[in-house]
């Protein structure tokens, strides 16, 4: 079985990926982690480095060997899903692709919280990634949407019941069954 978490930074992709390891019996992977690691520095510092395509670029290679691979649950980077070609692929190899989200206001409050923040989450406009956040997430909505099976809603339950939810869900969910998150929980 392979799992795609999808959704924006602080979302609880890594956390929810993590609680669902022992339910599941597969490994998860955080692919900013392994993006870090093969690029050999930060994401901050791939973006000043080889600025957002860079990264991008970086990103995508990263997204189509993990789908390639074997059976894991993957946590995607906030913004995979920017690029036409990433989206495909998660439609096409991805699935099921679970979409998880917050409001704004949630998500700015994780970032504040998480002093990591400025290495791992770097803001992509220039601005501060706290004063993004809104813009951001409205700009991106309608691209989660296109890939996701199915959405959660991580700013209103803990990351444990989150995940005993997608492990519901998964029992019930249709494999042939287009990709779409009309099924918001």
């Amino acid at each position: 079985m392979r799992l795609t978490l999808i959704g924006y930074r602080g979302c609880g992709k890594s956390t929810v990926a993590a609680l669902l390891v022992p339910r599941l019996g597969i490994p998860a992977v955080d692919a900013d982690e392994v993006v870090e690691q093969r690029a050999g520095m930060s994401i901050a510092a791939l973006i000043a480095d080889r600025g957002e395509a860079g990264f991008r670029d970086l990103e995508s290679i990263v997204l189509a060997e993990l789908l390639a691979g074997p059976p894991l649950i993957l946590a995607t980077g906030g913004g995979v899903v920017l690029r036409q070609a990433n989206r495909e692929l998660l439609r096409d190899r991805g699935r099921p692709v679970i979409w998880l989200d917050a409001a704004a206001d949630v998500v700015r409050a994780r970032l504040a919280a998480d002093p990591m923040t400025a290495v791992r989450r770097p803001g992509l406009s220039g601005a501060d990634p706290l004063a993004e956040v809104a813009d951001t997430l409205a700009a991106r909505e309608p691209h989660y949407r296109s890939c996701a099976d199915v959405r959660f809603d991580t700013g209103v339950e803990p990351a444990g019941r989150i995940a005993e939810r997608i492990v519901e869900w998964l029992a019930t969910w249709d494999r042939s069954a287009t990709a779409s998150p009309e099924h918001s929980r």
